[in-house]
């Protein structure tokens, strides 16, 4: 059982509420969509095929409990749910980044679902895959990335119109680009949303580049 993987390396978890925790990246090839802010476009080609029991043996060089499973976007490959129960089974502590098109309803109840809703001025809207919201357990976890004021507004109506907070924890992080952060912090004070506001630990700490 092979999966095309980009790169796999060991870094400080720069976002959800796993945000500073040494943390294994499997980074897998590929993703169907093609967001405005997207900063893993490297990842949609390249890398290697890897048999799961290598990439095990791999994530064990680094001695955390902690796996993320991201991309490009890794459900985009079948394979993917075949690695998310092996590391499970492994006893890791795992989570997925996956962009919400593709369907969680397979994903291994043990993992810890990171979905994202795409904005407006993602430029991906159209392929929110609604009925994943179905599948969202409460330890689960969904992110909305903010490029301006609309895309702000836009989410803070789907979390009341989806009751998203009687989901799980929502998160809102502002594109690095595009949205100043304290800008986001200031609207979300100010409305008092129930919501988790993040920035990306790992671009403060070391940039906007790649293997970290």
């Amino acid at each position: 059982m092979t999966l095309k993987v980009y790169e796999i390396f060991y870094s400080l978890q720069g976002e959800t509420s796993r945000i500073g925790l040494p943390t294994v990246f499997v980074r897998l090839t590929g993703c169907p969509m093609r967001c405005t802010y997207c900063d893993t476009a490297y990842a949609f080609s390249g890398g290697s095929n890897m048999e799961i029991s290598d990439i095990l043996v791999k994530v064990a060089q680094f001695g955390t409990n902690y796996v993320t499973v991201t991309g490009g976007e890794p459900l985009a490959q079948r394979e993917c749910h075949v690695l998310l129960k092996a590391l499970c089974d492994a006893g890791y502590n795992v989570s997925l980044e996956t962009g919400g098109a593709m369907d969680i309803a397979q994903v291994d109840a043990r993992v810890s679902v990171i979905l994202d809703i795409k904005t407006p001025a993602s430029n991906e809207e159209k392929n929110n895959l609604w009925g994943n919201l179905a599948h969202i357990k409460p330890k689960d976890e969904i992110k909305f990335v903010l490029c301006n004021r609309a895309d702000y507004d836009w989410a803070k109506a789907k979390i009341t119109e989806l009751k998203l907070n009687e989901k799980c924890p929502i998160i809102f992080s502002p594109s690095y680009s595009q949205l100043k952060a304290d800008e986001l912090a200031t609207w979300v004070l100010q409305d008092q949303l129930p919501v988790r506001m993040q920035v990306q630990l790992h671009k403060i700490l070391w940039g906007e580049k790649q293997g970290v």
